[in-house]
């Protein structure tokens, strides 16, 4: 996969993952695609870790890993800005 596609991979799985987690959204769309694009690298990660797949290309399961791995950065995103 390319840079730019990793880029809108990630905007597209921190968009999701932003619908799907319950908190607040004060976050613009460049945090959304940082966490978006972290998100992808933790969910690839995870994802070959255990066997469920990889990030491999702009398809429904790509998406689907990525946008787990962007949940669980959201939530850990959540937890390190309450002080």
């Amino acid at each position: 996969m390319g840079f730019f596609s990793w880029i809108f991979l990630g905007l597209v799985a921190g968009y999701i993952a932003k619908q799907l987690h319950a908190g607040p959204k004060r976050d613009g769309l460049f945090v959304t695609m940082l966490i978006g694009i972290a998100g992808a690298c933790v969910g690839g990660w995870l994802g070959n870790f255990t066997g469920i797949g990889d990030v491999t290309g702009f398809n429904l399961r790509s998406i689907a890993i990525a946008t787990m791995g962007a949940v669980l950065c959201l939530w850990a995103y959540a937890r390190l800005g309450k002080k």
